[in-house]
């Protein structure tokens, strides 16, 4: 009896250390260093808030998950995750079949649009064919680099290393257009620059295969334990009203999408 009772403390103690120390284990949780209004925002100490920063703090408490945010340079975030340098990527990253063969992906925790924005005294509209011999302005790295070159052949194409630097320089007058997320694009629209120089030309094509089915965490793949956490605390805060509020104080719109 005294055996079998230690073999169960034992096996008790092995369990119990196991489980503490997965659960002590920090998730770094990869963001881009370049602003990305509303959703990142560094402040002068180098302090990131937003909307995603918000949600993201969100999906860990609820997966009670110990989250250390890392900021990471946008064009090497996925490298970073592949490295093991961060464990999850909540960088509006969106699902498309090119990503999903190299990385894994939670469900989607929003969805909009892309749009094309361009100088108020231009007279043009968001199709292809207007495009032509434009100079359109577009992060590196992002998925609307890939839809450019498909979609505007004619068109010059200018990369940057923020959508920030893009708008900047559309502002300025140096590119005609620029294309992003249309959440990107309005927070942009409703700053004092945007209003005083550019306005909305239209939506890009809805090209599911290349503009992706939505925005979901990045993760390494074989890891269905942390992928399930995310989704189940995805569906927890949508449930719980929490996603709800967080969003309120951003966006006067279901950003979750249909």
């Amino acid at each position: 009896m005294k055996l079998k009772a230690s073999i169960a403390y034992i096996s008790a103690f092995v369990i119990g250390f196991f489980s503490t120390t997965l659960a002590a284990q920090t998730i770094k949780v990869g963001i881009a260093t370049e602003p990305y209004p509303p959703f990142s925002v560094p402040d002068a100490s180098g302090n990131y808030s937003g909307w995603e920063i918000d949600i993201a703090k969100a999906i860990c408490a609820q997966a009670k998950l110990d989250c250390e945010i890392v900021a990471t340079a946008w064009d090497g975030i996925i490298p970073a995750l592949l490295s093991k340098k961060i464990d999850v990527v909540a960088a509006s990253l969106s699902i498309t079949a090119d990503r999903k063969r190299v990385i894994d992906f939670s469900d989607k925790y929003y969805q909009s649009g892309a749009s094309i924005i361009g100088s108020k005294n231009a007279n043009f509209s968001s199709t292809p064919a207007e495009l032509d011999n434009k100079i359109i302005g577009l992060q590196a790295a992002s998925i609307h680099v890939k839809f450019a070159k498909k979609y505007y052949p004619n068109a010059t194409i200018k990369e940057y290393q923020s959508q920030d630097e893009a708008n900047q320089d559309l502002y300025s007058g140096r590119i005609d257009a620029t294309q992003a997320d249309a959440l990107t694009l309005e927070s942009f629209l409703n700053s004092e620059q945007g209003k005083n120089c550019c306005d909305l030309k239209g939506m890009a094509v809805n090209d599911e295969s290349l503009l992706g089915e939505g925005i979901g965490f990045g993760l390494r793949k074989g890891n269905p334990e942390l992928k399930e956490q995310l989704n189940n605390a995805i569906d927890a805060i949508r449930e719980n009203g929490t996603y709800e509020q967080i969003s309120q104080a951003y966006f006067s719109f279901n950003i979750y999408g249909e």
